[in-house]
């Protein structure tokens, strides 16, 4: 099963009424795509708007976009823009308040799946956001446990060859911040277990001309927000152009694949909801037709020795 959904199509609208003020958001994939797993959406929050503080019985991942919001989060408020992520686990009190000027738009994910349609309330209001702490995204200060930002060198493998200075303004280098650079691919993990993510993890990717993902699978949902470029997605053997904006979604045991057969390069933002396994995480077509095509020339080679 997979679910598109065309940029044209994204329709922000009030959110959180009576709990918000200028607040909107779109849900970009949900129970009605066919999830059981995320909820995906785009939010948007003008200057002066605020989201009340709450608590949520879901874990919520985010990436700004555009625009400056203040994300207050265990009473210490936190300046934001684009490129910032991270998480707010389950149960923590949080509010958001609306950038300076003009309007921040960012990505939320949310998992387990929000409740709907009358089912038990998992999100619960606490009133407007009241004493709090004027704090600042650093995120070379070891207390920042659950924020993070990627910046364009992040993700960048030339700039990666040469090692950082000791008083460079990113995380120490490690296995948890390193680039993974495959078949024409770039993977930056930006929200997982380091940020302490239990239910999920977000992670922008980025095709070179020529990437390729050959046909695959996974015991997990995943999302994908397309940010620049376009790509060629299959899934469930239809084939689809993504273009900037565009949001697309596979679910558990949907064959998939992506080539980037433009001249430029392609990104998306991408989530993954439960979190991957530490082994069989990815099964790839072309492994187990090799294992076939295997099995039986042996199979042949027994029948003509007989």
């Amino acid at each position: 099963m997979h679910h598109l959904l065309r940029a044209k199509d994204v329709r922000l609208a009030p959110a959180y009424e009576g709990n918000s003020k200028l607040f909107s958001r779109c849900s970009l994939v949900d129970g009605a795509a066919g999830s059981v797993h995320m909820g995906l959406g785009l939010c948007a929050l003008k200057a002066g708007g605020r989201i009340d503080t709450h608590v949520q019985a879901f874990e919520e991942s985010f990436y700004v976009l555009e625009g400056e919001p203040v994300l207050i989060i265990e009473r210490s408020a936190y300046p934001l823009v684009p490129g910032a992520c991270g998480l707010v686990p389950v149960g923590v009190p949080h509010a958001w308040l609306g950038p300076k000027d003009g309007t921040a738009k960012w990505i939320d994910m949310l998992a387990p799946q929000p409740r709907v349609n009358g089912k038990p309330d998992d999100t619960f209001f606490l009133g407007p956001p009241e004493k709090f702490e004027s704090g600042q995204l650093d995120i070379r200060d070891p207390r920042s446990r659950h924020l993070f930002r990627m910046q364009e060198s992040d993700i960048d493998v030339d700039k990666l060859k040469a090692g950082s200075r000791a008083d460079a303004p990113t995380v120490s280098a490690s296995m948890s911040t390193a680039l993974l650079a495959y078949s024409g691919i770039a993977l930056k993990m930006l929200v997982d277990q380091r940020l302490d993510a239990q239910l999920s993890s977000m992670f922008m990717v980025e095709y070179q001309p020529g990437g390729v993902a050959h046909p695959h699978d996974h015991p997990l949902e995943e999302s994908y927000v397309i940010l620049s470029g376009e790509v060629e997605a299959v899934a469930d053997d239809k084939r689809y152009t993504l273009r900037a904006g565009d949001v697309f979604w596979t679910g558990v045991g949907c064959i998939h694949a992506f080539y980037n057969t433009s001249k430029g390069r392609v990104r998306w933002l991408e989530t993954q909801s439960p979190q991957l396994p530490p082994r069989y995480g990815y099964r790839f077509s072309r492994d187990w037709e090799y294992l076939k095509e295997k099995l039986a020339a042996t199979s042949s080679t027994k029948r003509s020795k007989k």
